[in-house]
């Protein structure tokens, strides 16, 4: 696996541009025009392989570069308050790329990096936490975030990135109201697919779904899991139902967001060795060559290998022994 490992690496750097963003040359790859949220993914996987920007090394100074960019003084993003989704991405973009700013506070940047990061994430953080309180159109959208920062309504796959970022935030030492991440939990059991009985226990073999009232999926279930699991709420019934659906799954390739769930499953389903294996041997046989990855059904065959490759060497990074 440590082979596996150095090879993605090795290819992420090769689709690192001139300007310090990685991006995939694939002209087809809506993706392409995604450069925080493509590069603060590929510097996040780089970061869970235990690089940082301060290495005097090819990675390190890959970082460095990569972070030179995230952190530009981008005119779009002074005028939408420092919103990260400007690119396109949307809030999708914004969490990833705030989660990436927080772990670089957390794990050490370059000096002359360390002013611009603090400011740029402060802000960055705010944002998020402004959009959770934007008025909602029915209470069950409460707590979570959607496709702009004024958006009324909530989706799980866009949430989860905001709530991570969050609870990365506070380990980096900036300030997140408990409201946040207390409402962030409620809206995260509300996604959960089950009805409650009369103690108000859900069923024990579920999971979560795109939005409120949606079945579960893979990628949805393994994201809330993990979410609950950060906010430090392991033992509820969500939690532990979530754990038993999930470890009956298999984990299928042409799943529809296969990379993007399989990022969250392997962090929430490592506690026990057999979740590690059977990600590993996954992940282990779709590798390319050339060390890369590529999506194979719906948005994330068009999504580029930069998107697989750094999702997938996250996943490896983290049921690694």
């Amino acid at each position: 696996m440590r082979d596996a490992i150095t090879r993605a690496e090795a290819f992420l750097l090769t689709m690192q541009q001139p300007n310090g963003a990685f991006s995939d040359p694939n002209p087809t790859s809506s993706f392409n025009r995604h450069g925080y949220a493509m590069t603060s993914l590929s510097l996040l996987a780089l970061a869970d392989s235990g690089h940082k920007p301060i290495d005097l090394n090819m990675k390190g100074i890959a970082m460095t570069r990569g972070l030179d960019f995230v952190l530009s003084e981008d005119p779009r993003l002074h005028r939408s308050g420092g919103y990260f989704g400007v690119e396109g991405s949307r809030m999708y973009g914004h969490g990833i790329t705030t989660l990436c700013l927080t772990t670089m506070m957390r794990i050490g940047v370059h000096p002359r990096q360390e002013a611009r990061l603090g400011e740029v994430t402060q802000q960055a953080v705010e944002l998020i936490l402004r959009a959770q309180r934007v008025r909602k159109i029915t209470p069950r959208h409460v707590g979570g975030w959607r496709y702009t920062p004024t958006s009324q309504d909530s989706d799980l796959s866009i949430s989860i990135w905001q709530i991570l970022a969050l609870v990365s935030a506070r380990k980096a030492g900036i300030h997140v109201p408990d409201q946040s991440i207390d409402l962030a939990v409620r809206y995260l059991k509300r996604s959960y697919f089950s009805p409650r009985n009369a103690r108000g226990m859900p069923n024990m073999q579920s999971g979560f779904g795109y939005t409120v009232g949606r079945r579960p999926e893979y990628a949805m279930t393994a994201a809330g899991l993990l979410g609950l699991q950060m906010c430090k709420d392991k033992l509820s019934p969500e939690s532990k139902g979530s754990t038993h659906w999930l470890a009956k799954q298999e984990l299928n390739p042409r799943t529809e967001w296969f990379y993007f769930g399989t990022y969250f499953y392997s962090q929430a389903m490592r506690g026990e060795e057999k979740n590690r294996q059977k990600t590993q041997e996954v992940l282990l046989g779709l590798q390319k060559d050339d060390g890369s990855w590529a999506g194979n059904s719906g948005s994330e065959r068009l999504a580029g290998r930069v998107y697989s490759t750094a999702l997938a060497l996250a996943s490896l990074n983290a049921v690694k022994q």
